[in-house]
């Protein structure tokens, strides 16, 4: 029977959701890629308990991750059934609707109150839990009035669905009006989710970082490493065997050419001489960017995960340094 380490909590920072009661870890683990139907169970499992054992609380999910969808829910669910149900109430565990799902009209991409309602049904049917601590509108949906989601999320909550609410990959305008949608019908949207890294500025473009800041409510990144850009295999180009070895679609998708190596291999070079990974640095000015509330990472192994954890030990990035990682990003 698994028994946590009873020194988990000692090192991790929790920050809280803005202005909310609500903490997170500094770290916490998404469920994006690698919990699919093709993947190893027990290392599964290990990346998880590893996790928890280190003090990541957070764990996130949305209804259409797998790959099939669905499947990365249901990973969770069963090592949440075998390991970590008598540790419910130390858990945050969030999902998200928004993009298609099943067949229909009724299954797209939408935030409609048909939609949302039976997406969260179905989530927590596969996981196998009760609620959720934080349910994600996934996605704008300029079709579905936004009054619409947001008394949607209002009436998930008031039934014991989810805890609390949140918007993901929202602008700042948007989410500015859903702020106002959401105080209006009381719904206690407490965090935005969107995609923030060195190379991807486009939270602070959009001004999503400043308005969240304003409004009182928490910011957690996706793709911190700019889906594996900012590790140390990219340091001397993209390696074989890698997600954009030879292809160019992709490539073209993430931002990745020669400017862009150059900006690695910089940027490489400023964390050897930290003493640390790329990815912890990545990971670090991240932490260092107010309105941060956590950094959500997306591992394929322990020794990854372990790798990113170990960025809690490195010193805080000087202003030199975070004007040199500036210049290298532009």
């Amino acid at each position: 029977m698994y028994e946590p380490c009873k020194t988990r909590y000692e090192t991790m920072p929790y920050n809280r959701c803005g202005k909310s009661g609500l903490r997170l870890p500094a770290l916490s683990v998404g469920l994006w890629q690698n919990f699919g139907v093709n993947n190893d169970y027990d290392t599964m499992k290990e990346i998880i308990l590893t996790a928890f054992d280190h003090g990541v609380t957070h764990f996130d999910l949305a209804n259409n991750y797998g790959p099939e969808p669905g499947r990365a829910e249901i990973n969770f669910g069963r090592i949440f059934k075998e390991n970590l149900r008598p540790y419910r109430d130390q858990l945050i565990i969030s999902t998200k609707a928004g993009y298609e799902m099943w067949p229909g009209p009724y299954g797209g991409r939408g935030g409609s109150r048909k939609y949302l309602t039976a997406s969260l049904d179905q989530s927590l049917q596969r996981m196998g839990l009760e609620y959720v601590d934080i349910f994600y509108h996934h996605c704008m949906t300029p079709d579905t009035p936004l009054k619409e989601t947001a008394l949607c999320l209002a009436d998930l909550v008031r039934r014991g669905k989810t805890l609390y609410v949140g918007m993901s990959n929202y602008d700042g305008k948007t989410m500015h009006r859903m702020y106002h949608k959401c105080d209006d019908v009381q719904a206690p949207f407490v965090i935005n989710q969107n995609r923030y890294s060195i190379f991807d500025r486009t939270v602070e473009k959009n001004k999503l970082l400043k308005e969240a800041r304003d409004k009182g409510k928490g910011v957690i990144c996706f793709s911190p490493l700019a889906q594996g850009q900012l590790s140390d295999k990219y340091a001397k180009g993209i390696p074989e065997g890698a997600r954009l070895f030879g292809n160019e679609k992709l490539q073209a998708h993430v931002g990745y050419d020669g400017h862009r190596a150059q900006q690695i291999e910089k940027l490489y070079q400023l964390a050897k001489d930290r003493g640390e990974t790329l990815s912890q640095l990545a990971i670090q000015w991240l932490w260092q960017q107010k309105g941060v509330t956590s950094v959500l990472v997306g591992v394929h192994s322990k020794a990854q995960l372990l790798e990113n954890l170990a960025a809690l030990e490195q010193p805080p990035l000087s202003e030199a340094d975070l004007i040199r990682i500036d210049s290298y990003s532009k």
